[in-house]
């Protein structure tokens, strides 16, 4: 008997494609706002009787809800639907070596919570069992709807291995290198937790609101204590094999030195050019001594001559690192961030683009951060928000 060589048609076809246009309805919903059935029928192609089909879907599983009606139209009013903001509720963190900050978001994106603690001084969270009863506890204090959280993303000052889960770059973090650090974190906290580079969260929410939106190929380059880059490469973050893609602080640059102990961290290369604490120490040697980097940029912008003079430098400084950043990765965008570039303001992103145009052939625009607040925090905020609707949208 010869075997038949037909295909089978494809099980389940009319119930994936009800769940591509489910999806596609409420990435609409998330990006304009109230509409009505006629809108989304209209915005995506389907019909009346299909559009009413897919929201009496997304209402009864708990995604949309009506939200009034359409006014000065010609014809009956019509009943306007939006995502539901109950529908699901995530928390971003930014952790330092002093303190965490929490975020909460409905699933829609409005901050629903935010709080702040101090870590200094809490011997307890220096240990592993510390890091995640510390964390846990400041997401409760920020208060968690009822319901409870669908994801969480938590941003640091270090890189994840991808392959043993243990954080890299983090000497300034410790109880932060249990390779069971996650599975403890989400334990504690009661959701699920992924934990991202602090730079590389604030490239997210550059590329997603910010200086960056509508930019695949962008490096962010972060200066304040310490000092970073995140890669975007064809609209993704590239982590590099170990998870250390970006970290230029420990980058040998002219003028610094080429050894260092991370032991003991003493940094040498971009780090000790351009950190807070080499920018402070700059200041100084120009008449301009203040108690912070911030403080010390701000004497400068309002002091011409030696103020002029110690901008210059530092805009020196921070395009040679950039040089050798744009060389490698060709990028079209450089995003200024961090608090030292934003203490510079205008005059700073202008001095570095002029001397960057100098010494490097490449001309990427070079643009200052466009968030308020926390860019770490609103980067943490998407990264848990994608996972958040990736998980619920996708299983209704």
């Amino acid at each position: 008997m010869t075997k038949s060589t037909a295909k089978a048609p494809l099980a389940g076809t009319p119930s994936l494609l009800r769940a591509i246009n489910d999806r596609a309805a409420l990435e609409l919903l998330l990006e304009n706002g109230p509409l009505s059935r006629t809108q989304i029928g209209a915005l995506t192609g389907l019909s009346k009787p299909t559009a009413s089909q897919l929201l009496s879907r997304l209402e009864a599983a708990g995604l949309v809800v009506p939200v009034g009606t359409t006014e000065g139209g010609p014809g009956p009013n019509a009943q306007l639907y939006q995502v539901n903001p109950a529908a699901g509720y995530v928390a971003g963190l930014d952790v330092t070596n002093s303190g965490i900050r929490v975020a909460v978001a409905d699933i829609t994106g409005s901050t629903v919570a935010e709080h702040s603690v101090s870590t200094r001084g809490v011997p307890a969270a220096g240990t592993v069992p510390g890091v995640a009863a510390a964390v846990a506890e400041a997401v409760r204090a920020a208060g968690v709807p009822a319901g409870g959280l669908r994801t969480v993303a938590i941003g640091v000052g270090g890189a994840p291995d991808p392959v043993t889960g243990k954080l890299r770059y983090a000497s300034h973090l410790p109880g932060w290198h249990s390779p069971r650090l996650v599975a403890e974190l989400t334990e504690a906290i009661g959701a699920p937790v992924s934990i991202e580079n602090d730079v590389n969260l604030a490239a997210v929410a550059e590329q997603a609101s910010g200086a960056a939106a509508g930019f695949e190929d962008f490096v962010l380059l972060w200066a304040e204590a310490g000092v970073g880059a995140a890669i975007v490469l064809g609209g993704r973050l590239h982590r590099g094999f170990t998870g250390g893609a970006g970290e230029v602080g420990y980058m040998p640059v002219p003028g610094s030195p080429v050894e260092w102990d991370a032991r003991r961290r003493k940094f040498g290369g971009f780090q000790a050019q351009v950190g807070a604490p080499a920018v402070r120490t700059l200041a100084r040697e120009h008449g301009l001594g203040a108690p912070s980097a911030e403080e010390s940029i701000a004497k400068a912008l309002e002091t011409p001559g030696a103020g002029d003079a110690f901008l210059t430098e530092l805009a020196g400084r921070l395009a040679v690192g950039l040089s050798v950043i744009v060389a490698v990765v060709d990028p079209q965008l450089v995003v200024l961030s961090g608090a030292v570039p934003s203490a510079g303001g205008e005059r700073l992103r202008a001095l570095v683009e002029d001397e960057l145009a100098r010494i490097c052939l490449a001309r990427p625009e070079i643009r200052s951060s466009a968030l308020p607040g926390s860019p770490v925090l609103l980067g943490a905020l998407q990264r848990a928000l994608t996972d958040a609707r990736e998980a619920v949208f996708s299983t209704h």
